[in-house]
């Protein structure tokens, strides 16, 4: 009898413990919690972004889409990538080409943003950067 009990006991030790490691409160918040919110913030900024356009920079936007889009995939501008042969996508190259034709992608429009914030929180002395 009492080997029973004593086995009935580690079995459902061992349950509870499984379940309590298999997905801790932290490791669910940190990791899918956060990374699914913050792809719907940015979800919702980038759509706000390129719905608030005009129709004609819109027209303008599909226009330079596709001539960029067959610049970087053109088999000479590929990045060569390990465990790609034939190279995958340029991106960096879509993105300068869509911000030299005047779309900027969301991504760059951020960038830019930022570089601007930080140039005037430089200016007021809130940051000290040496290499500038």
């Amino acid at each position: 009898m009492q080997t029973r009990l004593s086995k009935t006991r580690l079995v459902i030790l061992t349950v509870v413990s499984l379940l309590l490691e298999g997905c801790s409160i932290s490791d669910w918040y940190n990791g899918y919690y956060v990374e699914r919110s913050s792809s719907r913030s940015f979800d919702k900024k980038s759509d706000a972004y390129y719905n608030a356009e005009s129709p004609q920079m819109k027209e303008l936007r599909s226009k330079n889409d596709a001539y960029c889009t067959e610049l970087s995939e053109k088999p000479e501008n590929r990045v060569a990538r390990i465990g790609f042969p034939n190279g995958v996508w340029n991106q960096p190259m879509y993105e300068q080409c869509m911000e030299k034709r005047g779309t900027p992608t969301y991504g760059a429009y951020v960038s830019e943003q930022v570089k601007k914030r930080d140039a005037e929180r430089r200016a007021r002395g809130e940051i000290f950067s040496p290499n500038m």
